[in-house]
């Protein structure tokens, strides 16, 4: 019964508000206000502003329906409001006319409570805390705000990155069974091209291997993604346009479905290695790629004296396997404990959505240092006196370390830093970038950081962008 009367009172509050047009009468009664403050004798309100935050002293013991009907109104009205700026944004981008940031300003301003406040220089949000508590106890309007925000989070959290049942982040997996030299995709000159972003640490392996390796463009084409998800219609890459795409396509949705066929329901990554001639993806898993790629330094014994003279003239400092056979199971064995521990680990620090996941993953990860510390104070690189594959696994995850993972991941914990606490680590990163040819010019650094910053939102609500990290700050560089 006192349910009911809850819900009658706040239905006659909201249609004395429409009637008056008054904002600041509505966000009240629909928002704020508790039940407890209702005449439940006879359904009415309160009927200004002053009366309704200064109710009479006794009132009336709410039913228990009610007082959860409370909680619940409380926080879906809080909810609610946590979502304005992404109503104003998602109005504005329908809109012909205004900027985002000004149309959602001239939103904001036209609420109560001091949003955008007018007439003073500062904002104080919604001063829920100063006016509102003289009705709503402080207590539940922070614990609603922090549920509320909190499963907003959680939802935006799952959307981005999957999780399993204690809110550890799994990586979707995909294989499309290709094989660089099987019959369907044979060794052929100017037939397979590789889809990279730059801020992508999978994309970056990739084209670490091209470079170390001086894979030429006819063996292996190369286009540069764009990661902009408010323009890609799902996922976040795009191409600068159709023409650079190769396939007469704006985004790397467009280029599954149509490569594809429409059937593919998965997730639109990169890296991706496609066939152009059979109009086909090969792979779309970096370590697949990884093994595939030096495949097509076979071409080069094919080639006329001429184009072989040009292609040693371009690859004499380059290495040419990344794999020797001597080291492979060598190699395999420290790419897996790499992958989990590290280049993986990493993510689930960043995308845990429980303190039991994230812990579980931050140990990973300084297990994974430890050990990459201690492999690395017995020999140059990691599987001895040479730069090989299981480099290239590690390297990309390292480079981003400093600016991304331990500060926006919180991976290890805020406090690691790999100069200072890391020190063969540190050397080895140096070792990479300086001597090993190709490897200063596979990624920008600065660009990469900025890009974790800017798009995963969930990570980084308010949007600041820190002073990205450079080489010269990682002391890759003088």
């Amino acid at each position: 019964e006192g349910n009911q009367r809850t819900e009658r009172a706040i239905e006659t509050a909201q249609q004395r508000s429409h009637n008056s047009g008054s904002q600041l009468h509505q966000l009240s009664c629909a928002s704020f206000i508790q039940p407890s403050l209702i005449n439940h004798s006879r359904p009415t309100l309160y009927r200004s502003p002053s009366q309704l935050f200064h109710p009479p002293t006794k009132q009336p013991r709410m039913h228990p329906s009610a007082r959860a009907h409370a909680r619940f109104t409380l926080r879906m009205r809080l909810a609610a409001l946590l979502l304005l700026p992404l109503q104003a944004c998602a109005f504005t981008t329908m809109s012909p006319t205004g900027s985002v940031a000004a149309r959602a300003s001239s939103q904001l301003q036209g609420l109560p409570f001091g949003i955008g406040d007018k007439g003073n220089s500062i904002d104080k949000g919604f001063n829920i805390l100063e006016v509102a508590t003289t009705v709503v106890p402080q207590g539940r309007i922070v614990g609603t705000a922090k549920g509320s925000l909190n499963f907003v989070w959680k939802r935006m959290m799952t959307e981005l990155a999957p999780q399993d049942k204690s809110g550890l982040y799994q990586r979707p997996k995909v294989d499309f069974g290709g094989v660089i030299g099987s019959a369907e995709h044979p060794l052929e000159r100017n037939r397979y091209q590789v889809y990279l972003g730059n801020p992508c640490p999978w994309c970056h392996r990739v084209q670490l291997v091209i470079n170390v390796l001086g894979l030429d463009e006819d063996l292996v084409g190369v286009t540069n993604l764009i990661d902009d998800p408010i323009k890609a219609s799902r996922g976040g890459w795009i191409f600068r346009s159709k023409e650079d795409s190769k396939l007469n396509v704006r985004d790397m949705r467009e280029m599954y479905d149509k490569l594809t066929g429409g059937s593919y329901k998965g997730r639109c990554t990169a890296p991706a290695l496609v066939d152009l001639k059979s109009q086909t993806i090969v792979a779309n898993e970096s370590p697949d790629i990884l093994r595939m790629l030096p495949k097509l330094l076979e071409l080069r014994a094919t080639t006329s004296d001429d184009e072989k003279s040009h292609s040693n003239a371009q690859s004499s400092s380059q290495l040419t396997t990344l794999v020797p056979p001597e080291l492979e199971s060598y190699i395999d064995e420290t790419n897996a404990w790499v992958y989990q521990l590290l280049s993986n680990g990493v993510y689930q620090c960043g995308f845990s959505t429980t303190q039991q996941a994230y812990d579980a993953a931050s140990r990973n990860v300084r297990e994974g240092l430890e050990r990459c510390e201690e492999r690395l104070s017995k020999s140059p690189f990691m599987c001895g006196d040479t730069f090989t594959e299981s480099d290239v696994m590690l390297l990309p995850t390292m480079l981003r370390y400093d600016g991304v993972y331990s500060p926006l991941f919180k991976a290890g914990g805020t406090h690691i830093s790999i100069p200072n606490q890391f020190p063969n680590i540190q050397a080895w990163r140096q070792r990479c970038w300086r001597e090993v040819p190709g490897v200063s010019t596979s990624t920008d650094l600065a660009d990469a950081n900025e890009s974790y910053y800017k798009q995963l939102f969930p990570l980084n609500p308010g949007g600041i962008i820190p002073t990205p990290v450079t080489a010269k700050d990682l002391g890759l560089e003088p």
